[in-house]
């Protein structure tokens, strides 16, 4: 959190330069957090799906099962007698598992003991399963876990470039946000001056017309003059603690003043104008390059390719021959005690094939296959218009950049061409040797130029972070951005 400390009776300025406002906002905005929470979510989500295919051990059971009721039970003339039973059925059963994802299946080793106490008869008996290993394997099945090792990588590394990109879209809205008030801080700084100068104008003015020198007309427009500057100054400051404020809130920054006087008073920003321009070459088919390679736009194109051919051989096989083999071998052994149980243990085996065959669907695995196919054929359609967009946007974002950076130098030479010349107009004015309408020209002139040069400013220092922001590439120091 930004803290700043404030000593004396009046705020004083923070001096802010756009890349302090940009490593702020990356460092403590809102949105900055929530794409740290986010990663860790996605990070963890990829761990919980890593371990799925790593050896599970567990123990279930239940412990204790006790049952005290009446049951009924058949007799063998075929009547019903309900007789009492109370006793403890505890079973506890330990098993190693581990999915095979190139077939889909999984194999499983156990051991398993149980211990039936009969309370009327006061009997026990043990039963139990030293060693078991087990087969459970999909036949001619949709197999999940085979497209989910392909899938989920690209998902994880979709989401890693997802973090990236919200740190480039932070810096990308701190510089939109630090433009604005920028921009507002120089039509304050303007209207100011036009202010302070049309008074001194008008003073002068009215001294002229006593000397005979203007006409009253003249007058008239410069007291005008005068009471614009005024609603513009006030109309400036307003839209200047508008956009104050909401470049705070993005950076979400907080002052902490010394003595009471100055609570609730922040400190006002004195923002740098950026008049550097960094002078480096972004070579397009680069730029596309590391676009592809980078963007989690790009590999999104291939994971939804993956997912539609995924889903393509799903609606296939599960139309079909649907069976799954289940398979158990090991040892199995009762006794009246716990070591009975491991004595002498017998063979143990268990083989089944459980399958299903449809036989009449009236079509519904055809509509289902070819729902799937249409769909496929969709999303191939689809991510090929995105790359083709997605390369427009390259394009333009590099001819764009390029042609900022000349718009930049142009306007900075008219600002000061402006100025100059609104400083010989005033002089001009003084000497009787302009006229007012010729003077609010210059004046027009002069702030038109001033703030066509911050806006270029803008527009290049915007288009650069979006360069950024599209590529998550570094051009000018020549690097992949981490």
């Amino acid at each position: 959190m930004l803290v700043i400390a404030v000593t004396g009776g009046a705020a004083q300025p923070l001096k802010l330069t756009l890349g302090e406002v940009v490593t702020i906002a990356r460092d403590q905005s809102i949105a900055s957090k929530q794409a740290i929470t986010q990663q860790k979510t996605n990070y963890w989500k990829y761990r919980s799906f890593l371990a799925d295919f790593r050896p599970q051990l567990s123990l279930d059971g239940s412990l204790p099962s006790f049952t005290r009721s009446f049951v009924q039970v058949v007799q063998p003339d075929g009547t019903i007698a309900f007789q009492p039973v109370s006793n403890n059925n505890s079973l506890l059963n330990l098993s190693l598992s581990q999915n095979i994802p190139f077939t889909g299946g999984s194999i499983y080793v156990q051991q398993q003991f149980q211990r039936f106490d009969d309370f009327l008869n006061r009997r026990t008996l043990y039963n139990g399963i030293p060693f078991a290993i087990g087969l459970s394997q999909p036949l001619f099945r949709f197999n999940l876990m085979k497209w989910d090792r392909r899938t989920e990588p690209l998902r994880y590394a979709e989401s890693n470039q997802q973090y990236i990109e919200a740190l480039e879209q932070v810096a990308l809205d701190a510089t939109s946000l630090y433009f604005d008030l920028l921009v507002a801080q120089v039509n304050l700084q303007i209207a100011e001056t036009n202010r302070a100068n049309n008074d001194t104008l008008y003073t002068i003015a009215r001294h002229k017309l006593e000397l005979g020198k203007i006409s009253r007309n003249d007058l008239l427009q410069l007291q005008l003059s005068v009471l614009n500057a005024r609603k513009d100054l006030a109309s400036a400051r307003q839209t200047a603690e508008v956009a104050s404020l909401k470049l705070r809130t993005l950076m979400n920054s907080r002052e902490e003043e010394n003595g009471p006087a100055m609570a609730g008073r922040p400190r006002p920003f004195e923002l740098v104008i950026p008049t550097e321009v960094r002078d480096f070459t972004v070579d397009l088919q680069l730029a596309l390059k590391q676009a592809f390679s980078n963007r989690s736009d790009a590999i999104a194109f291939r994971r939804k390719l993956l997912e539609a051919e995924r889903d393509m051989e799903k609606a296939r096989k599960e139309n079909g021959l649907n069976a799954t083999l289940n398979a158990d071998f090991g040892l199995t052994n009762r006794g009246n005690r716990p070591g009975d149980v491991y004595v002498r243990p017998q063979d143990r085996q268990f083989v089944e094939i459980q399958f299903t065959v449809p036989v009449m669907t009236w079509g519904r695995a055809r509509a289902r296959t070819e729902t799937a196919r249409a769909n496929q054929e969709l999303t191939l359609q689809t991510v090929e218009q995105a790359k083709r967009t997605f390369e427009q946007q390259i394009y333009t974002q590099v001819t764009l950049l390029d042609m900022l950076r000349q718009q930049v130098k142009l306007t900075a030479e008219a600002d000061q061409i402006a100025q100059s010349r609104y400083q010989i107009a005033q002089e001009r004015f003084k000497l009787s040797d302009l006229t007012v309408t010729d003077l609010g020209i210059a004046i027009q002139d002069k702030d038109r130029a001033r703030r066509d040069a911050i806006l270029a400013l803008r527009d290049y220092w915007q288009a650069y972070y979006t360069l950024r922001l599209l590529t998550l590439y570094d051009f000018e120091a020549g690097h992949k951005i981490q």
